[in-house]
């Protein structure tokens, strides 16, 4: 209950930030993400921040509220993005395609060590991200199935629950796979073959005639 109750501290104190402070955030997202968290001092913050390190203090008490500053602003921004993506008036198969354009960016963006740093200095603001981001993706999926399913260009009969499972253990297991190269996943070949795959599974006869229609976007993932 006090964890729950902190997190709600935090999000009302976020969403009160200036775009001054946020800007802020986003370059040192970009500095975490270079370099690592643990090797990027308050000092190094600052200097990138261009004030002191006083005055960085008169932001955040220490590097643990920065951390978890930074993770909540790339959180927010990422569900802002997808919200987005889903609020458009496409059908699901549609949806789908816009959704993995994101997907395949924050792919692109994923930085293994900011990744391990997070999850070994910082552990319980790495598990809250992580059930933030799993919520996020398999509500969105739970939702594109049943859209789907109405549109008549899913199969009715597809356990909802349970492709939407699959399909986060897919996208996390991509991201930190030893079976293929970088430069090869986000390959047009590869994200076609994936998206494919993926369709093939969900679609009616229907549904797979909306696919043909719109194939020629699936290139496009690799361009975002």
């Amino acid at each position: 209950m006090f964890t729950v109750l902190v997190s709600l501290v935090f999000l009302f104190t976020f969403a009160a930030m200036s775009k001054e402070f946020k800007d802020l955030l986003k370059k040192v997202s970009t500095l975490y993400r270079k370099y690592g968290i643990k090797s990027v001092t308050m000092d190094d913050v600052a200097h990138e921040l261009g004030m002191s390190k006083k005055t960085l203090y008169q932001f955040v008490s220490d590097k643990t509220e920065l951390v978890q500053m930074v993770v909540e602003h790339i959180r927010q921004c990422n569900f802002s993005n997808m919200k987005k993506k889903e609020g458009k008036d496409l059908n699901a198969i549609e949806e789908l395609i816009e959704v993995s354009q994101h997907v395949n960016t924050l792919m692109k963006d994923h930085s293994p060590t900011y990744e391990y740093d997070l999850k070994k200095y910082y552990p319980d603001i790495y598990r809250n991200l992580m059930s933030a981001r799993r919520k996020l993706m398999y509500e969105s999926m739970i939702s594109n199935i049943r859209k789907g399913k109405k549109e008549g260009i899913y199969r009715r009969e597809l356990d909802e629950k349970i492709i939407a499972k699959l399909h986060l253990l897919r996208v996390e297991n991509l991201q930190s796979n030893e079976i293929f190269e970088e430069e090869e996943m986000h390959s047009s070949k590869f994200l076609r073959e994936v998206f494919v795959y993926h369709i093939h599974g969900l679609a009616t006869e229907e549904g797979l005639k909306v696919f043909r229609h719109n194939y020629h976007k699936i290139d496009a993932i690799k361009e975002h």
